[in-house]
């Protein structure tokens, strides 16, 4: 895996069909996205759906019980409940997209600038956020309401200012998360505008939790609105659910029933709002993986033959197949490896990047990502089949028996925790041991495997320590509890040619040390020279070489074998160096 690869790349935007398709799948989407649906059809067609209009008045029909004409009942004045009910429908929903228009517009676009750009922009903008954020929002809201008049439309314009704080703090971290990201950076080399990367490589990566705020907001807006016109604040011949709040309290003891209608309208649009909201959040943070989900179920893996009958093979995987969904069905990316390691031995897992190696080591693991599984085949470990073993029993043997060295060691370290804990943590829950001996274990082990001052490096948070040191603590982390197995997933390329001769060559003592087995995934020739006992060759997921090593550099056997050898470059013959004459410059 390379370093971009370990990186949050930006999510793919996914089709409207398939979000959709999504969030109808979802039980609590598709309840929320129902009753939503009910809620725009009321507002968008309310003439048709009331049967009386908005302000009809039936002095005979004041504080009236359902039927008779009003399915819900009258109100204080003779009006029909349900009839205001819809029309409340439209301005409810109009005012409370306003508010949060007003507040996504403002937030979002200074907090994408502020914490792109940074510096006097992010200063400025924090300062005016701040402001507004320490202003009581409803007594602004009643004073604007003494200067301006009754109209709610301007109250919920100045109470989406209000709001707008928060999508700019919201904003802004999550940029600043971001910003400086592989791919990011990757953008501007490639001679993009910062307008362009902030809109298409930035606000689509940070997209879901502002959708999580949009929803907080619509259902902020719509309980202060209902609040407002509760107050008696709003226009009293505009139908709104917080005036009919506001209507049925007054007659609370006369009709008990009638102040349950607007409250359940919104309560149940509120509570609609942030289902709809949480599905589609789910939906994004997914990226493809719904979508693309195969119709058919994977086939059920079987194991291949029995287990071997030679103790001394301590790994032997047989015709392995691993598949992902797509659309249309399962693509396999390891297609029936087969490979066999003794107890002590280095076997070398060689191959061009999109090979399968890396696939076939977290098959091994039981890590494969999301939507991965194994199709088909066997993983014998110890004589135990571990193919698609549930996790409970796969935690059992992961740090214990099986361990796994990555690449990218910076990446691998939690920031936030010292080497020394990081180190005692398998330990003392693997092993069961007590924090003191898992302490004293861990400072060995450092010393063995080569740092300078064990104690210092303990006591060091990742960011203190150089790559080759933070290999070197991942080394340590994986022997920690005397695995059988290791996995080193290419645990030299990110690091410098010294430094790679220094980890191979404690990885060599080690292993002779433990008497471990060993797979080594990686892609040089050279790595494979140097430490291991025989290599397997993969092209395109599938074993097309196995030999050990002398036999595979003396004579290979298989065209591509010889194919990615021709391309070392070493022992070739070099190029000699010739000064420049000051006539060729001139020329």
């Amino acid at each position: 895996m390379s370093a971009a690869s370990t990186t949050p790349a930006p999510a793919s935007a996914p089709g409207r069909e398939s979000i959709v398709r999504s969030v109808l799948t979802n039980p609590l989407g598709l309840v929320a996205a129902l009753l939503l649906l009910l809620v725009i059809v009321a507002a968008v067609f309310a003439p048709l759906i009331a049967p009386f209009a908005a302000d009809d008045l039936q002095i005979f029909k004041i504080n009236a019980p359902p039927g008779d004409g009003y399915l819900l009942g009258g109100d204080g004045s003779g009006r029909d409940i349900f009839s205001r009910l819809v029309y409340g429908t439209q301005n409810t929903l109009v005012g409370a997209l306003i508010a949060l228009s007003v507040a996504a517009a403002i937030g979002v676009t200074a907090g994408l600038f502020a914490g792109y750009f940074g510096g006097r922009r992010e200063v400025v903008m924090s300062w005016v956020a701040d402001g507004l954020m320490a202003l009581p929002a409803l007594i602004v809201l009643l004073a604007f309401y003494q200067s301006l008049g009754s109209s709610i439309h301007v109250s919920m314009i100045i109470f989406g200012v209000m709001l707008s704080p928060g999508f700019y703090r919201l904003t802004r971290n999550l940029v600043n998360g971001v910003k400086h990201e592989l791919y990011v950076d990757a953008a501007r080399v490639s001679g993009l505008s910062d307008m362009r990367i902030i809109a298409r490589h930035i606000l689509l990566v940070i997209r879901a939790p502002v959708i999580i705020q949009v929803s907080i907001v619509a259902g902020i807006s719509i309980v202060i609105q209902a609040g407002l016109e509760f107050l008696g604040l709003g226009d009293p011949a505009v139908p709104t659910w917080g005036g009919m709040l506001q209507d049925a309290f007054a007659n609370m003891f006369v009709v008990p029933t009638a102040i349950l209608w607007p409250g359940l309208a919104i309560s149940v649009t509120v509570a609609s709002f942030v289902l709809l909201a949480n599905a589609i959040r789910d939906r994004l943070q997914q990226g493809d993986r719904v979508a693309t989900a195969p119709k058919i179920p994977a086939p059920a893996p079987h194991p291949v033959g029995t287990a071997p009958n030679d103790a001394a093979v301590l790994l032997d995987v047989r015709e392995l197949v691993v598949g992902y969904p797509t659309k249309s069905g399962w693509t396999e990316v390891v297609k029936g490896v087969s490979l066999q390691l003794r107890r002590g031995e280095v076997l070398g897992l060689v191959g061009e990047s999109g090979s399968g190696k890396t696939q076939t080591a977290f098959a091994i693991l039981g890590l494969l990502s999301t939507g991965g599984r194994i199709l088909s085949g066997s993983i014998w470990f110890d004589g135990r089949d571990i193919a698609n073993l549930p996790e409970s029993e796969m935690q059992k043997l992961r740090g214990k028996r099986i361990a796994y060295v990555p690449q990218e060691p910076m990446s691998n370290l939690d920031p936030a925790f010292r080497i020394g804990f990081q180190l005692t943590e398998p330990m003392v829950t693997v092993l069961g041991i007590s924090k003191a001996e898992a302490k004293a274990r861990a400072l060995k082990l450092l010393a063995r495997v080569g740092m300078p001052d064990p104690v210092r490096t303990y006591n060091a948070y990742p960011h203190q320590i150089s790559g080759g040191m933070a290999q070197r603590v991942l080394i340590a982390r994986a022997i920690s509890c005397k695995p059988d197995l290791l996995i080193a997933d290419e645990p030299t390329t990110a690091l410098d040619v010294t430094v790679q001769a220094e980890v191979l060559e404690l990885m060599r003592d080690l292993q002779a040390e433990m008497n471990m087995s060993v797979v080594l995934v990686t892609h040089n020739f050279g790595v494979v020279a140097d430490i291991c006992h025989r290599v397997s060759v993969m092209r395109d997921g599938r074993v097309v070489e196995t030999s050990a090593v002398q036999s595979l550099f003396a004579d290979p056997q298989h065209d591509y074998t010889k194919l990615l050898l021709a391309a070392v470059l070493d022992d070739v013959t070099p190029r000699v160096y010739r000064p420049v004459q000051a006539k060729e410059v001139s020329a």
